[in-house]
């Protein structure tokens, strides 16, 4: 899979915010940030300035990086050609996760009171969202959907697998987002035990899928490129 700055220049712009907002903020910055929240909003963690500040964007550059090289460790690098978009917009949507969270600790150092509680569920839920569109346009490989011994031993189980995660993921994310905006711990518990079920489901989902399939043949023969 070839990159490009067409579809790379969102992720450096992103990027390059985090590390200037940190630039910014760090002068008047109090020596300690906050950098966690309880289940009710307060701020129960702080950290240095590095911590506070600089953490966050280092990760976030050393997961688009990873993501770099991901697809050359792949033996199955061929098949990422597939969903080329996909991989681009979930690459995304994990450094918009992240510089969100960090926008929340530069909110909170300017005095800005920001409602944990319902945020982190909404953003949580919008990348499972998301994650469901990703799913459903994966090809085989070994690194990225759901890899049980089944999906990679059967082109069919890989695909029908994915259709129905895609599905999980995204109820399981709307379900976040609604208690969220409801603030409902129950509704959040219960996206969790969606989640949890829906996950073992699509596991034996995937094997009924493998014994099912007269093509089913063995990891290193299979799931090459059409």
């Amino acid at each position: 899979m070839k990159l490009s700055w067409r579809t790379e220049w969102p992720l450096w712009l992103l990027l390059a915010a985090m590390f200037l907002a940190a630039a910014v903020t760090w002068p008047t910055a109090p020596d300690r940030v906050p950098i966690h929240w309880d289940v009710k909003g307060d701020v129960n963690g702080f950290g240095g300035k590095f911590e506070g500040l600089l953490l966050i964007p280092v990760v976030a550059l050393a997961i688009y990086l990873f993501f770099l090289v991901l697809p050359r460790l792949d033996p199955l690098h061929m098949n990422y050609a597939g969903f080329a978009g996909a991989f681009t917009l979930f690459r995304f949507t994990i450094l918009l996760f992240l510089a969100a969270v960090e926008g929340v600790i530069h909110l909170w150092i300017r005095g800005h009171t920001v409602p944990i509680p319902i945020l982190l569920p909404i953003l949580v839920g919008a990348l499972f969202l998301v994650l469901g569109v990703v799913l459903g346009k994966l090809r085989p490989n070994w690194f990225m959907g759901i890899r049980t011994p089944w999906t990679l031993m059967s082109r069919r189980s890989w695909t029908k697998t994915h259709e129905a995660a895609r599905w999980v993921f995204s109820i399981a994310g709307v379900i976040m987002i609604v208690g969220g905006f409801f603030a409902s711990a129950k509704v959040l518990i219960g996206a969790i035990v969606f989640l949890a079920v829906g996950i073992l489901t699509l596991i034996v989902y995937s094997y009924l899928l493998w014994r099912d399939d007269p093509e089913r043949v063995s990891p290193a023969s299979s799931l090459h490129a059409d």
